[in-house]
């Protein structure tokens, strides 16, 4: 006779009359002879045939998705990336090579563009020297506009007879009076809430 109590898989084996499996017949025996084991099994018994007894819900059919849709899933940026090619590419075959041809097209075309670009370097060159000097006469020129705007014609003309110690003293005004404003701005805002608490 077995001196120990039964364990919560063997109770498990037993209420689910498994006579195949290993022991079943040693703890029928055990049960019929230990009155605690036999009170233990009875009441899992009865608690499996109240669980059998209630009603079965099942979820409603957009349940997974409402709780998917509030799972953060982390999606690597290749996979992103795949997804979202896929999206412009068409379903039918005649147009993916429609596409396929188009988009062989307009590379070669880039290519062959930019193969005869780096070819002629002497090209480039007079163009990129003929386009930064002409960028740089519109730029003083815009600069020119903006500064005589902001200060004046008579301003413009004496920071312009006085050169480089004329442009940075006009520079520093600026500041000065910007950086007076800013101050004044702020002492009138810490007033009015000083009035209004």
């Amino acid at each position: 006779m077995n001196h120990r109590h039964l364990l919560p898989d063997e109770i498990d084996l037993l209420l689910d009359d498994d006579e195949v499996g290993f022991g079943a017949t040693p703890l029928k025996a055990h049960i019929r002879d230990c009155v605690d084991c036999r009170a233990r099994v009875d009441e899992a018994r009865m608690i499996v045939a109240e669980l059998e007894d209630l009603p079965h819900f099942a979820p409603s059919y957009n349940f997974a998705n409402r709780v998917m849709a509030q799972v953060p899933v982390f999606v690597p940026w290749h996979v992103t990336a795949r997804q979202t090619i896929a999206q412009f590419i068409p379903q039918s075959r005649s147009a993916r090579i429609a596409v396929a041809g188009l988009a062989t097209a307009v590379a070669s075309v880039l290519t062959v563009g930019l193969l005869w670009i780096s070819t002629q370097t002497d090209v480039l060159v007079v163009a990129s020297g003929a386009a930064g000097s002409q960028m740089r006469g519109l730029i003083f020129d815009a600069g020119r506009v903006v500064l005589s705007t902001v200060v004046g014609d008579q301003m413009f003309a004496a920071i312009q007879r006085t050169g480089q110690v004329g442009i940075v003293a006009a520079l520093l005004g600026l500041a000065a009076a910007a950086g007076g404003s800013i101050a004044g701005l702020r002492a009138l805002a810490i007033a009015s809430s000083r009035r209004r608490a």
